[in-house]
């Protein structure tokens, strides 16, 4: 029974049809949200179907590429491939060395055949064979007074089906590494200095770790960004954006040159390649700065990055937190912790309303709505760096003390005398880091299928043979050639037709086809 179950799996017709099994639970990947990709569509799912939404949920449909039941296919798939191609593999090792098969006693039953009588000696007849089949693999056996000859041709399709499906094999295991050991996160990186280092999962704004990463032991390496430029046509669509780059290796690093800074120009698909890694730039926005003046004089200057709510005029929403200096008191300290929230336009439009007409900082303002409280920093609970704990602001724990649209250079006064000035604008880049073990062996063997493919489509196996049996008179030789293609028949007809022609046609004799 297991020996008979093996064989049923490692048959090819076997991996055909859990091939097409793999493409048909993929389906649900492709026509539903993943949890994986968008979390926010999954919930909006169960509110749109709360009836049929559990039930797919229980049968893994929101995480398809996870499910056991997805896993077991590819599993499967894999042993089916690897127990069908490996013992091929070895059969046509073997199918390699052999010599070409001995000529049948009938060749008239072959598909293409042909005889005729030559006024030339076994001899000369014979070498007229050997020359039309230079680059065969051919053997010649005595046969009586005469003899014959075996050829064959064409032993590369077999390697290049077996090498397209073993490169298949390679493929599968390079994806396989990249999702085992490769990982990938994002961060944001202020221009004129902003760094970055890869040291663990805490310096990403967002990381997804390979089965087998733990996110520790990431190579040490780090990043700044000097300078920021994005430029945009008329219409507002983007035309390019450019980083002026600085990094340091892991050696640099792990030997203390702190000082030492290479430099790379980064842009849109022309990432920096360190350490085995891919630095991208996937995007940028603009971090708005302010400065507070507290009522006893001391300062402080701020600037976090805000979110596009808008891609195409680049409009931002975000929440630039301060704490007040020099109080030591907790109660106090905590009511009065100021926010700034609102909207920033790169290119305002200039009404009251404050909105943005185009993504580059042509006309810079924002509209700001100053918070005064507790802002829940200290509760133990994560929150967004976009936006201030709405609970704070619904329980008046956090209550709005001031409202203004405001350009570079200008500022508004709350109650207690606090000032608060817009000062200008940074860009952030948006910075993608990806660690991909497995993606030379992707290329390499992506490379070997393609060949693997155009070996097995264009070349055909096929065999020849000829027996050569000298006329009664000794002076002549009867030639009897045969021919057969092992794989299919295309081609090889015209093909014989010449060897017919080059071998036979100077006779004198009868000459007879079939």
């Amino acid at each position: 029974m297991l020996r008979n179950g093996w064989r049923g799996l490692t048959s090819m017709r076997t991996a055909l049809v859990l091939l097409f099994l793999l493409a048909l639970a993929a389906l649900p990947g492709a026509l539903l949200p993943q949890r994986s990709l968008n979390q926010r569509l999954v919930d909006q799912y169960f509110t749109d179907y709360p009836w049929l939404a559990p039930t797919l949920d229980r049968l893994g449909f929101f995480d398809v590429f996870a499910a056991p039941w997805f896993a077991a296919i590819y599993l499967l798939l894999m042993v089916s491939l690897v127990g069908c191609v490996l013992p091929r593999t070895l059969d046509h090792a073997v199918a390699l060395r052999a010599t070409p098969v001995a000529t049948p006693r009938n060749l008239a039953r072959m598909p293409h055949h042909a005889a005729a009588t030559l006024d030339v000696g076994p001899d000369e007849a014979t070498e007229r064979v050997r020359a039309r089949l230079r680059g065969w693999r051919r053997v010649e056996r005595p046969d009586g007074p005469g003899r014959t000859i075996s050829a064959e041709k064409g032993y590369l399709r077999e390697a290049g089906n077996l090498l397209f499906h073993l490169s298949l094999i390679g493929l599968l295991v390079g994806f396989g590494a990249g999702k085992l050991f490769g990982y990938e996160g994002q961060v944001i990186v202020m221009s004129g200095g902003g760094q970055f280092c890869n040291t663990g999962i805490l310096g990403y704004d967002s990381f997804r770790a390979g089965l087998s990463v733990d996110g520790t032991g990431l190579t040490p390496f780090c990043v700044r960004l000097d300078d920021f430029e994005a430029e945009f046509q008329p219409n507002g669509q983007a035309e390019r954006f450019h980083g002026a780059l600085s990094y340091q290796s892991a050696e640099d690093v792990e030997a203390g040159r702190i000082d030492e800074w290479k430099s790379h120009e980064l842009e849109v698909n022309h990432p920096l390649r360190l350490d085995g890694h891919r630095v991208y730039l996937l995007g940028h926005g603009y971090a708005p700065q302010f400065t507070v003046t507290f009522p006893d004089g001391q300062q402080r200057t701020g600037g976090i990055q805000w979110r596009p709510v808008d891609q195409a005029t680049l409009l931002s929403e975000g929440a630039t937190k301060f704490e007040p200096p020099g109080i030591t008191d907790e109660a106090q300290r905590r009511e009065s912790q100021l926010a700034i929230t609102g909207l920033f336009a790169p290119t305002s439009s200039g009404g009251q309303i404050v909105t943005s007409v185009f993504p580059g900082l042509l006309a810079p303002e924002v509209a700001v709505d100053v918070l005064r409280g507790d802002l829940g920093l200290d509760d133990g609970r994560g929150q967004s760096i976009f936006q201030v704990d709405q609970g704070m602001v619904e329980s008046g724990e956090l209550q709005r003390v001031a409202r203004a649209n405001l350009v570079p250079g200008e500022s508004l006064t709350l109650d207690d005398g606090t000032v608060v000035r817009f000062d200008g604008v940074e860009d952030w880049a948006y910075l993608q880091v990806s660690y991909d073990p497995g993606q030379q062996a992707v290329l390499v063997f992506s490379v070997l299928l393609l060949a693997g493919l155009g070996l097995s489509l264009t070349i055909r196996r096929r065999r020849f043979w000829a027996r050569l049996t000298p006329a009664d008179d000794g002076a002549r030789t009867v030639v009897e050639i045969g021919g057969l293609a092992r794989t299919d028949r295309a081609g090889y007809g015209e093909e014989f037709d010449r060897m017919r022609a080059d071998l036979l046609e100077p006779t004198t004799a009868r000459s007879e086809e079939s």
